[in-house]
């Protein structure tokens, strides 16, 4: 794991929604089936593979967002299983742990209820990142925990503001009876896909240099001349 800085990490909110959404919209018919794929085994299986299919999912988005070749396809939502135990143990652990510590909040008269709320909304901001590592880096669910925290720490705030939103896009299609996640939780991945290589640029799957200058507009630089002897 990469030695971990405290430089502050400056957060693009809007950069990081746009390009989000329009990488959601140039994939929509792939992101769409794929989400139906992970939304609907995680319900049969009452939550089991949903670390899983989440990891494929995530996956598919960093593939998508980085331009990969060959394209990833629909059946790529699979590969999660690849970090099956990691990414098991990322859900099962830190969903235990909150939901006890938001139960023995929620007995405080008064304050009890908003604290809870605030501490999933602080938790989940902080972890952001993890599952986008142990996929990405292929980190231990721990080992990728911190990082997040390392990151998203040293801007918390800003990082709160961008999660709060960007969870709510992604839980809308809740609304419609759970059947709307299908089409509004790729967003949250493609956006959060997005930051993420923002924030831990130099990923083995980045997109290169040279790719990220002729998005721009600016063709690659040339080489500079070697001095003659």
């Amino acid at each position: 794991m990469e030695e971990i800085g405290s430089t502050e990490v400056q957060v693009k909110f809007g950069e990081w929604f746009e390009k989000g959404f329009n990488l959601y919209k140039e994939n929509l018919g792939l992101l769409i089936l794929a989400s139906l794929i992970a939304v609907v085994l995680s319900a049969v299986t009452l939550g089991i593979l949903l670390g899983p299919m989440m990891a494929g999912m995530i996956l598919i988005c960093l593939g998508l967002r980085d331009r990969r070749e060959p394209r990833p396809e629909v059946g790529e939502v699979f590969k999660g299983f690849n970090y099956f135990l990691q990414s098991f143990l990322f859900v099962v652990v830190w969903g235990l742990a909150l939901f006890i510590a938001s139960f023995l909040l929620a007995l405080v008269p008064c304050v009890g209820q908003v604290a809870s709320l605030a501490l999933v909304f602080a938790v989940q901001t902080l972890l952001m990142f993890a599952p986008y590592l142990i996929v990405d880096r292929n980190e231990g669910f721990w080992a990728a925990s911190v990082e997040s925290y390392e990151k998203v720490k040293t801007n918390f705030f800003p990082f709160l503001g961008f999660s709060v939103v960007v969870g709510i896009v992604g839980s809308l299609g809740a609304i419609l009876c759970g059947i709307g996640v299908v089409l509004t939780a790729p967003v949250q991945a493609c956006v959060i896909a997005v930051a993420y290589r923002d924030v831990f640029r130099g990923g083995a799957a980045d997109v290169p240099e040279a790719a990220e200058e002729m998005d721009s507009g600016a063709g690659p630089k040339p080489p500079e001349s070697e001095g003659t002897a």
